[in-house]
């Protein structure tokens, strides 16, 4: 008969001791786990993407209730254990389930720390420790503007920034005057306070909050020094604390955590503990990397191997957010008896420093770059001694060994021993990938990630991973794909597909799905509106516009906001307006109570706040005046910005206004592979911000500059000279063939400022520069897809000719009376 385990806790270093378990003896246990909450076994390191839109709670479940039904495993989620006897080894849950057992794991991590300061119970004062914390931050951006995030340590920074990504007004709230204090030094905390500063988020360093405002919601924050700011959300970021509750009712001895040796045995021989919940050695655990370790060696006395031991863990930080590399580990403060090896490089957000002791490194932070981390913390776990390379080290490990030992990158990686951790977030090391790929014949990064989970949380190993891959596999730069698939519905690349498209003259999506074999028969978001840009730009003549593969702001011609309704943005050549068309901005806005009017960037009005259902009648009004449609929610021509150039300027050159009113009415409505954006200034004085459009026109003496392929937005790039032009025609045929150049070339949602930096200036200078014919031809295919493009304004057309009428038709009007409320269990409630 089976012994009976039961594991209180169904995150992850409970349910992680489980899998090391089954791996050494699946047939040893009865299992039983109790979770409180009601999601299944999820990667909580990864809350950080889903806040920021960039994965769903989907992608980040670690185990399905599948996975527990093959595993026999019994599992009981929204049961909170309440009770454990030892005498008669039963637990007891808040629901009245009561389990016996032979051997008790105890995982009930941690609990957030909430400020104990007034208002601190107010609802919308949230922490930031599980889904349904995300829920209600998710919650609070789409009918808040601001957010509060109290604290500036990893958890803290995480929150901001995925509440920022989901259009909050974000200010963080620390009381010290260094940034994560815990795992960095200053020179690196500053370098990380500018990145997210210019990324929108605010601080306030060195303040105290005093009181949060509110009586039914919280409203605002006030500090000590009686600075009030507002707030919908106040996020409490403040560090955790083992929860120990459970464990201390039972009689269990615990300090700050619950006390356990080194085969993680609480002082009832019976009782396991593991996790953020768990004290060793007087040191208590928040990352992931520890907690695995942890699992790996109960896991072992679980199965009664009885060799493993923990004696403790090296940790590591990384920050979660997307674009900042970042990286932590050890003593990186050092003391009188430590050195310092430091390399700094503003211009590039660079900054490195190992801490020393006798040629071991004791410590590193790295900011910008953070490619040799695991190296460098693999020198610190190993107290390998540095000396032979310490001139080298701060160049990376392919420098240093590859010129110490005669080797090159990839045989750094061969050097690596086989226990070299790779993946810090699963606790996969070099060892186990290596040996999996050759047991199992793995030729792919996402075959490895399925079997071993290696690089499968954060990705920040998947480098690491491929290296591997390269020297385990024969032959592998040969047989590893070198191309990237469109999406999962097929193997091919969008260029593949685009040459495809042009060479065997596809002129529907049908088409392309029959005739290359697509797997899956209706596509998928990814490839449908992919597929429909490369149709209309190859040919525009005769291809119908798929409605059906849009998405929502272009299928209805507007912007969808987050309360639901919807921005209208008429079109104004070159930025100019005049009395009846603002006459006619006005009468709508009044007409429909349009909440909101707002200037834009590109020099437009912004009707903010407009129903659905109003779209079709704003439409007609704002045609009556003349005004069109401003394509600001497409991925076409958006706006020409212009100075008021030579017509007014007291040192313009050119005439700026009349070249941006051309360039506006001979390219609007142009379908492109991403939004696309030009601007004319009148003189090199360029205040129309000519050097960061996608299409920029300077005016100088003798005639004009034009510049490509600059961005504005999250990554500045600034423009590239193309040429110098004399005439205004002579930019509108260059703008004409830059335009169309890059909508046959480009792939779906590339900007010019990538794509000219994939395909290099030189190739663009070389078919519109170099080559006059084929820049006329380039000119001539753009005015002709013109012709079908301006053929009709899509607002006109749906205002008036009742196009597509039913997207903006409710699809059934519900009356009160019809509204039925169900009346949940209180369970369900809470």
């Amino acid at each position: 008969m089976k012994e009976k385990l039961v594991c209180i806790g169904n995150g992850m270093a409970g349910v992680r001791t489980l899998e090391e378990l089954l791996k050494l003896d699946p047939e040893k246990y009865d299992i039983t786990v109790l979770g409180t909450e009601l999601y299944g076994n999820y990667n909580r390191i990864l809350l950080s993407p889903v806040l920021a839109g960039e994965k769903n709670i989907d992608d980040i479940i670690l185990n399905s209730q599948e996975w527990y039904d093959q595993n026999g495993i019994t599992l009981y989620t929204g049961h909170t254990v309440t009770q454990i006897n030892r005498i008669k080894r039963e637990i007891t849950s808040d629901q009245d389930v009561t389990i016996k057992y032979d051997r008790l794991l105890i995982a009930t991590g941690s609990n957030p720390f909430i400020i104990p300061i007034p208002g601190h119970n107010l609802p919308g004062v949230v922490s930031f420790r599980d889904i349904t914390d995300v829920e209600a931050m998710l919650a609070a951006s789409r009918h808040g503007q601001y957010a509060v995030v109290i604290g500036g340590g990893l958890l803290g920074l995480e929150a901001a920034n995925g509440l920022m990504k989901q259009g909050m007004d974000v200010t963080v709230v620390h009381l010290l005057d260094t940034l994560m204090e815990r795992q960095l030094d200053k020179p690196a905390a500053t370098l990380l306070k500018t990145s997210l500063e210019q990324r929108g988020i605010k601080f306030l360093m060195e303040a105290q909050t005093a009181e949060i405002i509110g009586t039914e919601q919280v409203t605002a924050v006030r500090f000590k020094d009686g600075l009030e700011i507002p707030a919908n959300i106040v996020v409490m970021a403040v560090g955790i604390r083992p929860n120990t509750t459970l464990a201390k009712a039972a009689g269990i001895y615990c300090e700050r955590g619950i006390i356990v040796n080194d085969t993680m045995q609480t002082y009832d021989p019976r009782i396991y503990a593991v996790g953020e919940c768990v004290q060793h050695r007087g040191q208590a655990y928040g990352l992931v990397a520890p907690l695995y370790e942890q699992a790996k060696v109960c896991a072992n006395h679980l199965a009664d191997m009885g060799i493993a031991r923990y004696s403790g863990s090296v940790v590591s930080t990384r920050l979660k957010v997307t674009g900042i590399e970042l990286f932590s580990a050890g003593d990186f403060l050092g003391n009188g008896k430590t050195e310092e090896i430091i390399f700094q490089d503003p211009a590039q957000g660079i900054y490195k420093k190992l801490v020393v002791h006798n040629n071991y490194i004791k410590g590193a932070v790295m900011y910008g770059d953070t490619v040799d981390s695991a190296w460098y913390l693999q020198l610190m776990r190993e107290q390998a001694d540095i000396g032979h390379i310490r001139d080298k080290l701060l160049f990376g490990q392919a420098y240093a060994l590859g010129s110490a030992l005669g080797g090159t990158a990839a045989s750094a990686v061969t050097l690596m021993s086989d226990d070299t951790q790779i993946c810090g977030c699963n606790g996969v090391c070099k060892g186990t990938i290596v040996k999996t790929i050759t047991n199992e014949g793995l030729t792919t990064l996402e075959q490895v990630r399925l079997h071993t989970k290696a690089s499968a949380s954060c990705g920040s190993c998947s480098h690491l991973v491929e290296q591997i891959l390269a020297i385990t596999v024969k032959d592998y730069h040969n047989t590893a794909p070198k191309k990237k698939a469109m999406c999962h519905c097929t193997e091919l690349s969008h260029d593949e597909v685009q040459t495809a498209i042009k060479q065997q003259h596809l002129t529907s999506i049908a088409q392309i799905f029959d005739q290359l074999a697509w797997k899956n028969p209706d596509g998928c978001q990814v490839c449908r509106p992919a597929l429909n840009y490369y149709l209309l730009a190859h040919f525009p003549a005769e291809v119908k516009d798929d409605y059906q593969s849009r998405f929502i702001n272009e299928r209805v011609h507007a912007n969808i906001q987050k309360d639901g309704t919807y921005s209208v943005v008429p079109r104004m050549w070159g930025g100019l307006t005049n009395p009846q068309e603002l006459r006619a901005i006005a009468n709508v806005v009044e007409k429909f109570n349009i909440p909101t009017v707002k200037m834009t960037g590109g020099q437009r009005i912004d009707l903010l706040g407009v129903k659905k259902t109003d779209l079709p009648a704003v439409w007609a009004d704002l045609n009556q005046a003349g005004l069109v449609s401003g394509y600001a929610y497409g991925k076409a021509v958006r706006t020409v910005k212009t100075c008021v150039g030579s017509e007014w300027c007291r040192f313009g050159t050119q005439p700026a206004m009349e070249l941006g009113v051309k360039l506006e009415k001979m390219t609007w409505g142009s379908w492109t592979p991403h939004k696309f954006k030009m601007a004319v200034s009148g003189c090199p004085r360029n205040c129309a911000e000519v050097t960061i459009k996608d299409f920029g026109v300077i005016g100088v003496e003798a005639g004009w500059e034009i510049h490509v392929g600059g961005n504005g937005g999250i990554k500045v790039r600034v423009t590239d000279l193309l040429c110098k032009v004399t005439t205004p025609e002579e930019v509108l045929e260059y703008c004409g063939a830059f335009m169309q150049l890059y909508r046959e070339n480009a792939r779906y949602l590339e900007r010019t400022a990538p794509w000219i930096e994939r395909v290099g200036l030189d190739y663009v200078k070389q078919q519109l520069v170099a080559d006059n014919d084929n820049r006329q031809s380039l000119f001539r295919r753009f005015l002709e897809s013109q012709h079908f493009a301006q053929a009709e304004d899509p607002w006109i057309a749906r205002a008036l000719g009742g196009l597509d009428a039913h997207e903006f038709k409710p699809l059934k009007q519900v009356t009160t009376s019809e509204i039925k409320v169900v009346a949940l269990p209180e369970e369900e409630v809470a």
